[in-house]
């Protein structure tokens, strides 16, 4: 059985991994330091099938606090590989918090290189961005792009600069790493921030849904259950090739312009939208677009969720849990403009 530590398993991405390697057969450490960006108790929701589980194991920690301190937390056992997912996310606010966004995503990712080298855990795969592509000219985005001077955000400077740490233990301490690039995450337990989850309790709270600049920026959103499926790829991948290194993107190859999202968003709800268009946003990219080619040949990963069926499947898990938002200014009285979609 192999044994994994799975940094952030309380969050989005990492509880829905963490339940898939246990299916598989996986011993699953989980480590997660409920940063306050949302309500804990969300994180304690995403938690609750996997401390159910018995081979699952959940421990405590910020990995800002040093490798003796995540050995403290940590049981000594024998990690067959370590997902690094744990980090403070958000393009937005990292401009308001950069230092934040170092500390967490530069020195913690750093100290968990120091604990992986000090005992000897040869296998890491990292949670990189698209983020850090910024407004790169040529699409899609091909990981080969050079990318200096291309970050426009915080956040997306600290995730470059962590596959330029995972590179240097690479070459020091050879360790086998694959970063792999996510591309605009989605689906049941999305961060209340993200777009999508926005989006959806305005609609069902029938408020206005803003939209930065003129609403023809894409993304190229990507559903959790094939994200999940690159990352266990990838990660067998590393431990079937010792030694590697290699950088990846996990997208779905299908930008959508944000109007679109919206009228698609607003389907799935069952909710014409009303729109408020507001200035652009600081740090915002125009289009991310994931060329998929080499996770495709490397990894087999070929994503399989068309937009409307992941909007089904979040819609229908809002449903079940709702969550308390504030009350918003009343609608305009103007008439939808869904027709403009």
């Amino acid at each position: 059985m192999r044994t994994l530590l799975v940094t952030g398993c309380a969050g989005f991405i990492g509880s829905h991994l963490s339940e898939r390697l246990l299916a598989d057969g996986c011993r699953v450490i989980g480590l997660d330091n409920f940063d306050p960006f949302y309500d804990r108790q969300l994180k304690e929701q995403n938690l609750a099938a996997l401390r159910r589980h018995s081979h699952f194991t959940f421990c405590p920690a910020d990995l800002r606090h040093g490798p003796e301190a995540i050995a403290a937390a940590l049981p000594p056992v024998t990690y067959d590989a370590v997902i690094h997912l744990a980090a403070k996310a958000g393009v937005g606010p990292s401009l308001r918090e950069p230092a934040a966004y170092m500390e967490n995503n530069v020195l913690g990712t750093t100290h968990l290189l120091e604990w992986m080298r000090q005992h000897d855990i040869k296998t890491l795969l990292f949670a990189s961005s698209s983020s850090v592509y910024g407004n790169t000219p040529a699409t899609p985005f091909r990981e080969d792009e050079p990318l200096l001077a291309r970050c426009i955000s915080p956040y997306a400077a600290t995730k470059l600069a962590g596959e330029e740490l995972t590179f240097t233990y690479h070459h020091l301490y050879q360790m086998s790493v694959l970063n792999a690039r996510f591309f605009t995450v989605y689906g049941p337990r999305q961060r209340p921030d993200l777009a999508i989850h926005k989006f959806a309790r305005l609609l069902r709270d029938g408020q206005r849904i803003p939209v930065y600049g003129d609403g023809s920026t894409s993304r190229d959103y990507t559903f959790v259950a094939d994200t999940v499926e690159g990352i266990v790829r990838g990660l067998n991948y590393l431990l079937n090739n010792p030694g590697t290194y290699e950088t990846v993107n996990l997208g779905n190859s299908q930008p959508v312009p944000l109007l679109d999202l919206i009228a698609a968003v607003g389907e799935a709800v069952g909710v014409t939208p009303f729109l408020e268009f507001l200035p652009d946003q600081p740090g915002d990219v125009a289009i991310t677009y994931a060329d998929n080619t080499k996770a495709n040949r490397l990894l087999g990963y070929e994503p399989r969720t068309p937009l409307a069926e992941g909007l089904r499947q979040f819609v229908a898990w809002l449903n079940e849990k709702p969550l308390v938002v504030a009350d918003a200014a009343a609608l305009p009285a103007v008439a939808p403009i869904a027709a403009t979609l």
